[in-house]
């Protein structure tokens, strides 16, 4: 599997100042990989060191049983945590189904979904937790008053001879929560999957695509709206995949009404 290079030498970045002030004027933000590796080497040096078991539990996701479009090309694990307002510190908590509503999934919303959880060994590699980190960081900045309801998706897009994989088969969205971080992990034998930002006009404001592990995209899902073109297989005779971890940051206050 693909590893990010490593660069244990570089000094501390202001990566979060950064995307504080993109947030702020722009609600999107594209962070390259190599941006986002060194800001996690420099808040912890050891966060890499277990980057190769990270990535390789995704070859261990279940497939989603609740795709109402019939599609088998999806995977994923999830699991739920919280933070404090302005803490930027997160802590887990008991396994739960997910929820959204019809307004915000009209293809697979409106319904408890129950996942199979993320594995204690993601829940504490280093990587997860300083990529975990780094979100409390920003959105405590943006909304220090916020007590965040946490859930963190692992996805697996397949893409193979007879499917085209849909990283977002609800189309152009918004979750139904404040802040959503998208951390690419690896792609492989893929073409597609065109990250693609829109306003609530459904306008193409931006669009570009998230190729080498740990680029990552963030946006203000209250603010605008995205979605990630197909995925179709690069060599008929391999299927391919795109992997992904998606960590959404929702206001408490807002859970109850979803």
């Amino acid at each position: 599997m693909t590893e990010p290079v490593r660069d244990d030498t570089v000094d501390d970045p202001d990566l979060i100042d950064d995307l504080q002030e993109i947030l702020q004027q722009h609600y999107y933000a594209h962070v390259p990989a190599e941006d986002l590796q060194q800001w996690l080497l420099a808040e912890d040096p050891a966060a890499l060191n277990d980057w190769q078991l990270f990535a390789d539990s995704w070859h261990d996701l279940k497939e989603d049983p609740y795709m109402a479009d019939g599609g088998h090309y999806r995977r994923r694990r999830h699991a739920t945590f919280s933070a404090h307002p302005g803490a930027e510190t997160w802590r887990s908590e008991p396994h739960q189904p997910h929820y959204q509503s019809l307004s915000y999934n009209p293809l697979n919303g409106g319904i408890l979904r129950y996942y199979e959880p993320m594995t204690d060994v993601v829940k504490s590699s280093r990587i997860f937790a300083a990529v975990m980190n780094t979100g409390c960081r920003i959105f405590s900045r943006l909304a220090p008053e916020s007590s965040w309801h946490i859930e963190a998706h692992q996805f697996r897009i397949e893409a193979s001879h007879h499917q085209r994989g849909l990283p977002t088969p609800e189309g152009v969205h918004s979750d139904g929560v404040d802040f959503v971080m998208m951390v690419l992990i690896n792609r492989y034998g893929v073409e597609g999957g065109i990250s693609q930002i829109f306003d609530h006009r459904q306008n193409l404001l931006d669009e570009f695509t998230l190729c080498e592990p740990l680029s990552m995209a963030i946006v203000n899902d209250r603010e605008i709206l995205h979605g990630v073109t197909a995925i179709q297989q690069t060599d008929p005779a391999v299927e391919g995949y795109r992997d992904i971890l998606v960590v959404t940051f929702k206001d408490r206050l807002r859970v109850a009404g979803h």
